[in-house]
């Protein structure tokens, strides 16, 4: 058999007493047993901590941070000092290939080749792919894609596969040293014999079959002599142990399943818990930065190490990475689990993985997040020990923040009313100047179309208007963005009293939107040329829940009860500047007074899409709302 050589010698090999660990979740078949530890003690997931990102941010989301430094890079550069790894820094990021990447994976590749890259060392892109029922194509290009768009450059781009062979023989060797048995129970009675948190597990009554009948059984297994479900192969440590994973978990399980990478070649394959650290291993990875779910698991991990090089000698150890965990990303209004959102996109709930509703990195790419603002967010939220859960709101601002210093400005009106300029003259077109993006001197100016009937937003005119309302209303004069003063003079109605078009005159005097005499108006109000404006559909996202934890829901509902209802508005026939007619998909933009868009992959000649990345600060909104508070 073919091992890799240690590096770390000093660390002593000997198969540690069973300990309890903090932790939560599981995907390889402990979940029962970590479900048990967590309702002993709990991570207070749940809080929303609104403190939290700026905690993180300035280097004291854990108690042993210090200034400027999280706790995952002081242990690194603790490692550095002492020459514990030879001075190297390995990371891993490790994604199942089961689903889209989401914004709480988003931290973790910023955390995994962030520290690689600060310290001068490599972190590979490894795809988890130990479970070949749930493994498809797409999602392993989408990964790629998603962690080079965020900025990420693997150093090598690896499978878990890869290692089947040197995994199965570790578990041969296990076998021989009476470490590992098969187990002819089913999946239920198993379960039923594990135990709880104040009573021991129960041995399997196949618990001590010789290492010869194992190995033959185990080889059996491979060949694919057993029925799925039939037998599985069981590490032996404490059926006592405090920690429920170190039970006896399970290290294979049989299925006849085609694996993407090795075809019909295996009818066994290894669960999470087992891989995991032997990838590591493989790899020479010195950290493997883990969420806390896994803490739980790390008794786990060390066990199955220590167990491979229990009487090696020592140049034939395998190396034993440290396991590090940290506090994964929780936000209000987002479900970030795989199998929820799986669920939402079978069900059509949304359009696909990347609907700008979902909180998928393809998703927020297609809304017209950038990767500067999501890096930009996870290192301001930092690294922390403890659960808690940000508010969106964060992110969003990091995302105003980077588009308002890059977007350009340009005009777009979503719910058009008509304005018919009574003394401008018919047919003449004035071509104005309009900035581009005040932030950047450099982006210069642009022409804009003026005529004498423009579009300008419903909302920017009142027939009668409520106090403190400062936008258009008969009689009142505003200014036009880059334009004009006008004054509404006259209402048109139809039939049933519906405001049809509004007539305005404008005074020339004021071209550029200053006035001469010295005059003030209390209100911009932006607006697009009829006759020359672009045809467009606009789509308006929120938020995909109603409420800040999606799972918060009255007795006997499931989360699906708190899907937003009005989470998507189509806009059919917005009305923009020309020349957004032909746009190029993922152009971004800051329609005034609106928000940020960009353009959407469905846009078509002539007929572009854009979708709303995030809003504007609305004052008059606010207003309202305080006055429908009172």
């Amino acid at each position: 058999m073919k091992t890799e050589r240690a590096e770390n010698p000093r660390r002593p090999i000997r198969i540690p007493p069973p300990k309890m660990a903090d932790g939560v979740a599981s995907p390889d078949g402990t979940a029962e047993a970590t479900k048990q530890n967590l309702e002993a003690q709990p991570h207070p997931s749940k809080k929303i901590d609104m403190n939290a990102a700026k905690q993180a941010g300035n280097g004291q989301g854990a108690e042993d941070q210090r200034e400027g430094l999280d706790f995952v890079r002081r242990i690194v550069e603790e490692d550095n000092r002492t020459g514990k790894w030879g001075g190297r820094v390995a990371t891993r990021f490790p994604p199942e290939p089961n689903g889209y990447l989401h914004i709480g994976h988003a931290k973790s590749i910023a955390l995994n080749f962030g520290i690689a890259e600060e310290y001068g060392g490599e972190c590979n892109l490894r795809y988890d792919d130990t479970n070949p029922a749930k493994e498809e194509e797409e999602y392993v290009k989408s990964i790629e894609e998603d962690v080079r768009w965020l900025g990420a450059r693997p150093a090598n781009i690896l499978w878990a596969s890869d290692y089947f062979d040197t995994m199965y023989e570790y578990a041969q060797d296990l076998i021989r040293k009476g470490l590992a048995y098969v187990d002819d129970q089913t999946a239920e009675q198993i379960r039923q014999s594990r135990g709880t948190l104040t009573a021991p597990g129960r041995e399997s009554p196949f618990r001590n079959r010789t290492p010869a009948e194992n190995l033959d059984l185990f080889d059996r297994m491979r060949k694919g002599e057993f029925p799925d479900g039939s037998k599985v192969l069981r590490a032996k440590i404490d059926m006592a142990s405090p920690n429920l994973n170190l039970r006896d978990p399970v290290m294979y399980r049989i299925l006849h399943e085609s694996h993407h990478n090795t075809g019909d070649k295996w009818c066994v394959y290894p669960m999470y818990d087992w891989a995991h650290g032997f990838e590591d291993s493989l790899e020479k990875i010195t950290h493997s930065i883990c969420t806390l779910e896994f803490e739980n698991h790390r008794p786990l991990y060390d066990w199955f190490i220590d167990a491979v090089n229990l009487n090696r000698a020592e140049r034939d150890r395998i190396w034993h990475p440290q396991q590090i965990e940290f506090a994964r990303l929780n936000l209000t209004y987002t479900m970030l689990s795989k199998r929820k959102l799986l669920q939402l996109v079978n069900e059509k709930t949304v359009s696909g993985w990347d609907d700008p509703r979902m909180p998928t990195i393809s998703g927020f790419r297609r809304k017209g997040y950038t990767p500067e603002s999501i890096r930009a967010f996870a290192k301001h939220i930092g690294v922390n020990k403890f659960n808690s859960t940000v508010d969106v709101g964060v992110l969003e601002n990091f995302l105003r923040e980077d588009l308002n210093k890059r977007a350009p400005r340009r005009m777009a009106v979503l719910r058009p009313l008509k304005v018919v300029i009574t003394n401008y003259p018919e047919g003449q077109v004035d071509q104005l100047d309009a900035i581009n993006n005040p932030e950047d001197p450099a982006a210069g100016t642009r022409k804009v179309p003026f005529g004498r009937v423009l579009y300008i937003e419903q909302d920017d005119f009142r027939e009668t208007p409520p106090p403190k309302y400062f936008r258009l209303f008969p009689g009142n004069e505003v200014r036009l963005r880059y334009a004009y003063y006008v004054k509404c003079t006259a209402v048109v109605k139809d039939a049933s009293g519906a405001i049809t078009e509004i007539h305005c005159t404008y005074d020339p005097a004021t071209r550029g939107g200053d006035s001469p005499d010295g005059r003030k108006v209390k209100s911009t109000i932006h607006w697009v040329a009829a006759d020359s404006a672009a045809d467009a559909e606009v789509r308006l996202y929120e938020h995909l829940f109603a409420k800040a934890d999606p799972d918060d829901v009255p007795e006997g509902q499931d989360w699906r009860a708190n899907l937003n209802p009005k989470s998507l508005e189509v806009i059919s026939h917005a009305k923009l500047e020309p020349g957004l007619r032909e746009v190029m998909a993922g152009e971004k933009f800051q329609f005034e007074r609106l928000g940020y868009f960009a353009a959407d992959p469905d846009s078509k000649p002539g007929r572009p899409v854009f979708n709303r990345a995030v809003s504007l600060k609305d004052t008059w909104a606010k207003e309202a709302q305080k006055g429908q508070q009172k």
